[in-house]
Parts: C-alpha cells; structure tokens; sequence
C-alpha cells in the first residue's frame, strides 16, 4: 500500500530537490524515496554505533578459555552440581 504525501518546500529546497531529480535522471517519487532510504540508513547506522559504545563501556566478566568453561558448565549442570 502507499500513501499520498503533500510536503511544502521553499525555494531553495525545492531548486536542491530539482536538480537531484535531474543529476538521477529518475522521478521526484523516486528520488525522495531513495533520499528517505538514505537517511533511515545513516539513521541506524548512529544508532548501531550507539549501542556498541554503550556495550564497551560495560564492565563484563570475560569467560575463561573453552576448556575451563567446559569443566565449569560440566560441574555445573551434573546432578546436584547446582546448589
């Protein structure tokens, strides 16, 4: 489904706008579609980079290497290895 979509430019956005139109050689609907492709894009991309800034700062336990994890979960889950 699409919608229907009246957006109101001055003059010098709409002059922008045009000669986007004309550099892609593609309808106005296409381009304003591609340009909101774009920005969602560089939209999550900030907030992808958010999330692992935030995730780096978090102060996590490092788990052992694999064969002492795998002794730990062995120990762990054998019956009444959970106390």
């Amino acid at each position: 489904m699409s919608a229907r979509l009246e957006v109101r430019l001055d003059d010098e956005r709409k002059e922008r706008l045009d000669m986007l139109v004309e550099t892609a050689g593609a309808p106005t609907s296409d381009v304003v579609r591609r340009l909101i492709d774009e920005a969602w894009e560089a939209m999550m991309l900030e907030r992808r980079l958010a999330a692992v800034e935030r995730l780096a700062r978090l102060e996590v336990e490092l788990p052992p290497d694999p064969e002492t994890l795998s002794r730990e979960l062995e120990e762990a889950y054998e019956p009444g290895g959970l106390s």
